[in-house]
């Protein structure tokens, strides 16, 4: 055994117990607190240009560079409503797979109270459309290398803007080019209300894989505004307002709580029960003379003490037969005539021939085997 587990095991019962219920605690918490992080952080298989996706066409990296340049970010699941934006926001949408009309109010008043939208690809026409009387209408051909198109702040000091070419602006609408080929648009941009709309028509330039090239994060950081809060709407690619814990199936729950429940009454069942402390000593088996004592009470019960006695009269004679140098089968008056020039008494003598029928015979039965003893060491029968 080693000193550690030896040292365990000189622990009270009780306190072991208590020790690994915490211990237990504590992985549940840790286990619990990784499951709540995954389920609110980033994922590389998250949905296209999705702020919690680490993946190629994921926006994790453009999250990461508004939160290094000072501009707090937020993914917002399920539904976009007007208490959740704030005038002073910059609000992502960027390949939505799905918005609701009420969303899309919700949206247009927010960028009308002065709010600033960042709407991409060739699913937000729809919500351009409730922004913009004349919208801009998308194309699937592409724009490989743009540059900057007037004067207009979000592309100021820019040299070019890179793309996977998968969609551009065929027609800008009520919108004003900002990024184009010169034959095809990139973005837009266009003021509603008191806020500002800017379109883009493919997202590849604000996704992990490209943001890192030409000026890619310098329109990222510029297309977002100054100082706002870039909030993303995450509800668009599919995830609820439920997160962390939350967002565990019903059936795990409870799997997991009957998991927790049935470790907890393992502990208890395996630890020894409150009471009395361990036995500080390994328990040995009873004395000697115990184990004759209880030996004597059997015989004694039999009320047979001649059969009881008679194999110890028997190696009595043995001994001093031995013992005086006769043999085996020396006969009485040998063993007699012996026993008296070995100094033995006449009682012991014939305790060695008379049948025993009282306790004085028993003790000198036993005294006689004694005396044969003594002469060959102290040895047992």
């Amino acid at each position: 055994m080693s000193r550690r587990t030896g040292s365990w095991r000189r622990l009270h019962p009780a306190v072991r117990v208590v020790i690994v219920i915490v211990v237990l605690a504590v992985v549940v918490n840790i286990a619990l607190s990784l499951l709540d992080s995954s389920t609110r952080g980033a994922d590389e298989t998250a949905p296209r240009s999705s702020s919690l996706s680490t993946g190629r066409e994921g926006l994790a990296a453009y999250a990461e560079l508004l939160r290094r340049n000072a501009r707090g970010t937020e993914a917002q699941r399920g539904d976009v409503t007007d208490t959740a934006l704030s005038p002073a926001d910059a609000l992502v949408v960027l390949d939505p797979v799905g918005f609701a009309r009420d969303e899309t109010r919700a949206v247009r008043r927010f960028v009308e109270g002065g709010g600033r939208l960042v709407a991409g690809g060739a699913g937000v026409t729809g919500l351009l459309a409730a922004m913009l009387a004349d919208p801009p209408a998308w194309s699937a051909a592409g724009v490989r290398h743009a540059r900057p198109v007037g004067g207009a702040r979000e592309v100021s000091g820019l040299d070019s803007v890179r793309t996977a070419g998968e969609g551009s602006w065929s027609e800008p609408g009520d919108t004003a080019p900002v990024l184009g080929d010169g034959s095809r648009v990139l973005a837009t941009a266009a003021t509603v209300g008191r806020g500002r709309v800017v379109a883009l028509a493919d997202p590849s330039p604000l996704q992990n894989r490209l943001l890192g090239t030409a000026d890619n994060a310098g329109f990222g950081l510029a297309a977002a505004g100054d100082g706002r809060t870039v909030v993303f709407a995450e509800g668009a690619h599919g995830y609820g307002e439920a997160s962390g814990l939350g967002a565990i199936p019903g059936r795990w729950q409870a799997a997991l709580v009957g998991l927790t429940l049935a470790a907890l009454l393992g502990v208890v069942a395996a630890g020894r029960r409150l009471g009395p402390p361990e036995d500080t000593a390994r328990p040995l088996p009873p004395p000697r003379r115990e184990y004759v004592d209880a030996v004597a009470v059997s015989l004694a019960r039999t009320n047979q003490p001649a059969e009881a006695l008679g194999p110890l009269q028997a190696a009595a004679r043995a001994r001093l037969a031995r013992r005086a140098g006769l043999a085996p089968t020396a006969s009485e008056p040998q063993l007699r005539t012996a026993a008296a020039r070995l100094g033995w008494s006449a009682a012991e003598t014939d305790a060695l021939f008379a049948p025993v029928r009282t306790a004085v015979d028993v003790m000198a039965a036993g005294s006689a085997l004694a005396h044969a003893n003594e002469g060959e060491g102290g040895t047992q029968p």
